[in-house]
């Protein structure tokens, strides 16, 4: 079956854009789930040849729905339906087990790890003295091979046997040391990636993300955590639950 066969074919007469015409037969086919989460589009050439318009018209249609979030752009792949993760802004959760909850698979790419002595920046966000040790571990993290955020984390030394005791998931390996966070303070923004962080990320120059500042502490009132990431924008929802309580 063809591809205009499943999602269906301009309407004659209508008087929008090719290009808004095609993102509507789109967006209307993932809204009924013709096209499933990770299913892949044809390429731009032969949507082109078969809805007979030209690439520009195909390209300026799929750009709208990528940033939209509905469709990603995955480098060497191709375009695919959007995998959607809610994260939770209530609860404090690692990025693995924000994935295995939604039966996604987590991993990571290491950027660096290393060892030294805290920053200015990290010694007002961690309250450490000038001199303090800290582990830094700079990670690109997927979900089903898939990447969908960088994580920058600057670690209390205090926290930490030693800087190998992270290898999957940096929560796991401060519980395992008695120092997991049990509260943390979250600030959020939009922005655009650098040249450097989309290609990290497998996007363009410029695309939308989200950037999340986190700083975790301890029961005791130390902060243990303080963490800098970026999430593709096309990738997540987030959400949180409000009362008047």
């Amino acid at each position: 079956m063809s591809f205009s066969t499943s999602i269906g074919r301009f309407r004659e007469g209508n008087p929008a854009p090719l290009y808004v015409q095609l993102q509507q037969l789109i967006r209307d086919a993932i809204n009924r789930n013709v096209l499933a989460k990770d299913d892949a589009l044809p390429a731009e050439r032969d949507l082109a040849i078969e809805y007979d318009v030209s690439r520009i018209t195909v390209r300026k249609a799929i750009g709208g729905l990528v940033e939209e979030g509905l469709l990603t752009r995955r480098r060497g792949a191709g375009t695919f339906v959007a995998t959607r993760v809610e994260k939770s802004f209530s609860k404090l959760s690692s990025f693995s087990e924000d994935m295995q909850s939604r039966g996604r698979t987590p991993s990571s790419a290491w950027v660096s790890r290393t060892i030294g002595m805290v920053t200015p920046e990290e010694s007002l966000s961690l309250g450490l003295s000038p001199g303090s040790a800290v582990y830094r571990f700079q990670r690109i993290r997927y979900a089903d091979d898939t990447p969908m955020a960088l994580e920058y984390s600057t670690i209390a030394g205090y926290c930490l046997p030693t800087i190998d005791a992270v290898q999957d998931s940096l929560y796991e390996a401060l519980e395992a040391a008695g120092n997991r966070p049990v509260r943390a303070l979250q600030r959020l923004r939009a922005v655009h990636f650098s040249p450097e962080h989309a290609k990290m990320l497998g996007v363009d120059a410029g695309h939308a993300g989200l950037f999340i500042e986190r700083r975790g502490f301890l029961r005791d009132g130390r902060a243990a955590e303080f963490t800098q990431s970026y999430y593709r924008g096309d990738a997540y929802d987030l959400v949180a639950e409000l009362n008047d309580i």
